[in-house]
């Protein structure tokens, strides 16, 4: 296993079965964050992630981390605060606030460079990359945002202001990709937080086979329309 270089001539990636086991998942580095290669990249598992000022380092770690939406965890205490909930949630309402919020959420520093912001927010003009929101009142206080594969939804990241914003986002979120024939969130590498709400790791292998299976099942055009989910 080593680390391949790629060139700026050709979108294509290495297997992610040769990625490092240490770092955990690393796999290449260069390349640009170009629509057509960042879509390459997530059809065959792959997602960048790197530090201001370092060149782009592409991962697939093994585990990997997902979600089955109709397993996420609803807490006694999050099922009485979502009953009575002061949140508005949208979905596509403010793509470029929610991935800036994000980058902002981070007080040890943030991998969602203005670069970054940049190719995600192409990519979601392009109709490929989808943003989640959680509203009080008129402020926006929480949301997520990933890249779609047909029935599977790579997040990317997540942000909250407000006592369990980003809990109602992936929650709302979670009901409305199952009701659209959603089957899968790729949640990358897990953490605390993720893990409390039904995250689970499998084999790369495993997510790999998800993904061959559920990124040519397109869902109804509805269900990336900007539109009010709660």
């Amino acid at each position: 296993m080593r680390l391949i270089q790629l060139s700026r001539d050709s979108i294509a990636f290495p297997s992610p079965e040769g990625a490092l086991r240490e770092p955990n998942g690393l796999l290449a580095l260069g390349g640009d964050l170009s629509p057509a290669r960042l879509l390459m990249a997530y059809q065959r598992g792959i997602f960048p992630w790197f530090s201001p000022g370092d060149p782009i380092l592409w991962w697939s770690p093994d585990p990997r981390a997902v979600l089955f939406p109709e397993q996420f965890h609803l807490s006694r205490s999050m099922k009485r605060f979502h009953r009575d909930s002061p949140y508005r949630v949208t979905l596509n309402h403010a793509f470029e606030r929610v991935i800036s919020d994000c980058a902002d959420d981070r007080e040890e520093g943030t991998w969602i460079t203005p670069e970054i912001i940049d190719a995600y927010t192409r990519l979601h003009e392009l109709g490929h990359a989808h943003s989640i929101e959680v509203w009080e009142g008129d402020e926006l206080v929480g949301g997520m945002y990933g890249v779609a594969q047909g029935a599977l939804f790579c997040g990317e990241s997540m942000f909250s202001r407000r006592e369990n914003a980003s809990k109602t986002a992936l929650l709302v979120f979670c009901q409305h990709f199952l009701s659209y024939g959603g089957k899968l969130i790729d949640c990358q590498v897990l953490n605390a937080h993720t893990a409390s709400l039904g995250t689970i790791e499998i084999p790369r292998r495993e997510y790999l086979e998800h993904l061959s299976i559920f990124r040519p099942q397109h869902l109804a055009s509805y269900c990336w329309v900007p539109q009010i989910l709660s």
